[in-house]
């Protein structure tokens, strides 16, 4: 990393750690460019004039692509990023990494066939609400199939038997910052520069994802996770069993608010799914991860249930 240090040095190693224990064998696109980015000091001299939060690597990828940027050459996104940093830094600034994978619904299923049903959904951090949809996709579990149609969710489960089937849904409604529409052509293409260049397969999917929730929108409110969270929630049917959840949504908040978060979905008469990094949501106790790129954690209602990656393509049960 060129010897940088201070906070251009933390910003070096976020980059470096992200194409090591992220991108490499999922995106060699992404490792190629984040390992250039860590070593680019120009970049990185531009990237310290945003806030912290503002300069993740998903964050600067997405932003430079939907401006017109490459991926494939390390030395044309130096050139576009540098050129164009106004723009990028707007972008940077302005959105955030609403990366709406449907894929991450193989990984609610199992926890949500546990629950009394019908269910009523909640996500927090919903973007276009795409993760409300877990009895509309169909899923593929190695050797075997629950549901009927497209998209078609692949998981690799081990350690469990997968769910006899989708959940019944009642009621679903999400909760965002910025709740994102599907069928504004802006909004669309903003969620597909949030996946990695090589995923024709989940930008396959995300169209197929966003035409289910363009024919039958859900409820998508615009507030904050803690303040707005409770009277969206009391809106729920009485007799549908109430699940608060969100994936890969609390790094992007703060610390303080993230506690106050937990705490307010514990008080509330709901389940509670979260699938997030250990270091987000922490536990006392968990088995060591499957190897040493980056797993989240499934839990319901604060007990960890499996490891799962990042865009829900394989899952860990061990709870």
């Amino acid at each position: 990393m060129s010897g940088v240090t201070g906070e251009r040095g933390t910003t070096a190693a976020a980059y470096a750690d992200f194409a090591v224990r992220e991108a490499r064998g999922v995106s060699p696109a992404y490792e190629r460019l984040c390992l250039a980015i860590a070593r680019d000091e120009a970049v990185l001299a531009l990237l310290e004039t945003v806030p912290p939060a503002k300069r993740q690597p998903n964050l600067l990828l997405a932003v430079v692509r939907f401006l017109g940027g490459t991926a494939a050459d390390p030395a044309a996104f130096h050139d576009f990023t540098i050129e164009h940093w106004p723009a990028v830094e707007d972008g940077l600034r302005t959105r955030s990494t609403q990366t709406n994978e449907a894929g991450r619904c193989a990984l609610l299923l199992p926890a949500l066939a546990r629950l009394p049903q019908p269910l009523a959904l909640l996500e927090v951090g919903c973007a276009a609400g795409l993760g409300l949809y877990p009895d509309r996709y169909a899923y593929r579990y190695g050797g075997a199939v629950v549901g009927a149609g497209e998209p078609v969710l692949d998981c690799d489960l081990t350690g469990a038997v997968p769910p006899p089937g989708r959940p019944s849904v009642a009621w679903r409604a999400g909760l965002d910052l910025n709740p994102l529409d599907v069928t504004a052509a802006a909004d669309l293409a903003w969620l597909e520069a949030l996946i990695w260049p090589e995923h024709e397969h989940r930008r396959a999917r995300l169209r197929a994802a966003a035409a289910i929730a363009a024919a039958d929108p859900p409820v998508l409110v615009r507030g904050d996770l803690v303040d707005d969270l409770p009277a969206l929630a009391a809106q729920a049917p009485p007799d549908a069993t109430l699940v608060v959840f969100h994936t890969s949504v609390l790094y992007q908040v703060p610390p303080a608010r993230r506690a106050a978060f937990v705490d307010l979905v514990r008080s509330l008469p709901a389940h509670w799914i979260s699938v997030e990094a250990p270091d987000v949501v922490p536990f006392e106790s968990l088995p060591p991860p499957p190897d040493s790129t980056l797993h989240n954690v499934l839990s319901l209602d604060g007990t960890p249930l499996a490891w799962t990656r990042g865009h829900g393509e394989a899952m860990r049960w061990f709870g």
